[in-house]
């Protein structure tokens, strides 16, 4: 590999034998300690949370393994494109987030009516999730005349900005099949059936892939569209797994027992009831997503270079983070049907076994982005331009190491603000991201990057202690306890059926 275009091998290795000795003298011995206990077995033992989010683990990683198989695409392709992706997608979702962010919650009420044993208002609260994504569908295309206006004002190149205004408006056309897919997920989700979740996702990735690459470099007979391909395959596969979900919910022995075709009409009451739960979760999802979309709005305003090792650095943080969301999901799973059964102790025992195989995961990751940063960035070098690259993979290999410390107190994000969101505990969760993301996020990234013209380190810095101490913040709140006496469903009394159930198990069929 060419010295211009290749990725640095060098290791700072004090930093690496540091990191290496705390995690194995600090960590490594109470983790052993506990995979030779009972936390095997049981009720909220790893092999049921293994179980569960095994699925969706792989489901989630799929959807990683997307996306940063298209950010290399666009890397080959050209740097403009690599360094539009990324703003406009993110703009993009942190729309969208508002809108998935109440229509995930359907998983949390579909596990509190599993665990309560009320099948019959599965099927209704699924379609007031649909109608949720009806809305959003509505809004988006309501706002994609406006794309060129809002990012010309960003003030990024010229032909950056022609290329964020494509990809964005493309991609509001996909809103409601994406978020109408997240409503009907729950249905699956919720009953800690994951298989289905992921086959779906590994099908419509495989889908999305296929015509990316044909898409953007114009291949097997089909026109060159740069970045619009892109868009178009990430459109295309929203559409494959929404028609696929519907396909499979709305069948007849699903609505037989979980009403999910009779199910349809409109219920003021249990739409009110989701919103009052997933808007802030929504609204959650919403800051969040758009604290880091006005900090890489931000980066942009520093050049190409800055904004495309950027993009690649949270691309890469994004490839090993994507899967452990799929522990975040399985452990918000159990405790929502604990919480639904009456039993908040084992909804904590399986969240705290969900922190230490999320810990374990996130902090080997974070060795191999300090020791061995050119295994994630080899990929983008492959058949991107040297001179181009070089510039760009220098600068990533440094914020990889950024990504390297924030992880550990991801894998604090993921679980414990899962856990209680999982209970109902969702308008702290919607507090504390705005209140962080705003206050230690977004003005101090503004203050030190425009007003002041501070160096990307200081930027990346500002970013690693807003994850961190959003970490800490959630912690401390599921230590308090308060989200255990917490649940969204209403109260249904029991009805006495005078006969069993016929073949139980052909129901769960998926």
């Amino acid at each position: 590999m060419r010295d211009s275009g290749a990725v640095s091998h060098k290791v700072d290795r004090p930093l690496v034998y540091s990191l290496n000795l705390f995690f194995g003298f600090f960590f490594m011995g109470s983790i052993v300690k506990s995979l030779t206990t009972d936390r095997w077995r049981g009720e909220g033992g790893y092999a049921e949370l293994l179980h569960l989010a095994g699925p969706l683990i792989l489901s989630t990683g799929a959807i990683s393994i997307q996306h940063f198989v298209d950010r290399i695409f666009l890397t080959w392709y050209s740097p403009e494109t690599i360094a539009a992706v990324t703003p406009a997608g993110i703009v993009s979702f942190t729309i969208e987030s508002l809108f998935i962010g109440i229509a995930i919650y359907v998983t949390t009420f579909v596990a509190q009516y599993y665990g309560a044993g009320h099948d019959e208002r599965i099927g209704p609260v699924i379609w007031q999730g649909m109608y949720v994504a009806c809305i959003a569908g509505v809004f988006h295309l309501l706002i994609m005349p406006f794309a060129g206006v809002f990012f010309g004002a960003v003030g990024h190149g010229a032909l950056v900005c022609r290329y964020e205004t494509r990809y964005f408006q493309i991609l509001c056309l996909g809103a409601a099949p994406a978020v109408w897919s997240t409503a009907l997920s729950g249905f699956y989700s919720g009953q800690s059936r994951t298989l289905p979740v992921m086959w779906v996702n590994v099908a419509a990735t495989g889908i999305n892939m296929f015509l990316d690459y044909v898409l953007i470099f114009g291949k097997l007979g089909f026109p060159e569209l740069g970045i619009s391909g892109a868009a178009i395959a990430t459109v295309s596969s929203f559409c494959f797994a929404c028609a696929v979900y519907c396909a499979l919910i709305f069948r007849r022995k699903y609505d037989k027992r979980f009403h999910t075709l009779r199910g349809w009409r409109f219920e003021r009451d249990l739409f009110s009831r989701l919103m009052r739960y997933g808007f802030p979760n929504g609204v959650q999802f919403f800051i969040d997503v758009a604290g880091f979309a006005v900090f890489i709005l931000l980066i942009g305003r520093m050049g190409t270079v800055n904004l495309a090792a950027t993009n690649i650095a949270f691309n890469i943080s994004a490839l090993a983070f994507m899967p452990m969301i799929g522990f975040g999901r399985a452990v918000s799973i159990i405790v929502g049907q604990k919480i639904g059964e009456g039993k908040p102790d084992i909804a904590e025992r399986s969240t705290y076994n969900g922190f230490i195989l999320t810990f374990t995961y996130m902090a080997s990751i974070a060795v191999l982005y300090v020791a061995a940063p050119w295994l994630f960035l080899a990929p983008f070098a492959a058949h991107a331009n040297g001179g181009d690259f070089g510039p760009i993979s220098r600068l990533a290999v440094i914020l990889l190491r950024f990504v390297a410390f924030y992880s550990l107190f991801d894998a604090l994000n993921i679980i414990f603000a899962s856990a209680i969101r999982g209970a109902g505990d969702t308008r702290f969760v919607m507090l504390m991201i705005t209140v962080m993301s705003v206050g230690v996020l977004i003005i101090p990234s503004y203050i030190a990057m425009v007003v002041f013209n501070a160096h990307i380190y200081t930027g990346w810095a500002i970013a690693t202690a807003y994850v961190s101490l959003l970490g800490i913040v959630f912690l401390i709140r599921f230590r308090g306890g308060k989200w255990k006496s917490m649940k969204v469903i209403e109260y249904v009394p029991h009805a006495v059926s005078p006969i069993l159930p016929e073949a139980p198990a052909a129901e769960m069929e998926p």
